[in-house]
């Protein structure tokens, strides 16, 4: 279990991947280049780490047409990010007063 669970954070760990996850979290579903656009990386390196997040469940994505979608399809990711930006928030406010 402790090695599933640190997968799942190694995935969270690396700031290109949270910027995907950021993107997705605020555009909802995406194509890659939208998704590259929002994050500010190039469309293979969307690629690379859509399927990265895809492999470890974290987003998911479905064919439209001749495109492919993806968008977020773990339901903690949202939760989990918000409580460690907001700790994060909380001790870069505590170090600067």
């Amino acid at each position: 279990m402790l090695e599933a669970v640190a997968r799942h954070f190694s995935l969270l760990g690396d700031p290109t991947r949270l910027r995907v996850v950021r993107a997705l979290h605020d555009r909802g579903e995406s194509s890659v280049q939208e998704v590259a656009t929002a994050a500010g990386i190039s469309l293979a390196n969307a690629s690379q780490h859509l399927r990265r997040l895809r492999e470890g469940a974290i987003v998911s994505r479905r064919r439209a047409g001749k495109s492919v979608r993806y968008q977020i399809s773990d339901p903690t990711i949202e939760a989990l990010c918000r409580t460690v930006c907001d700790s994060v928030e909380q001790r870069i406010r505590a170090l600067s007063a």
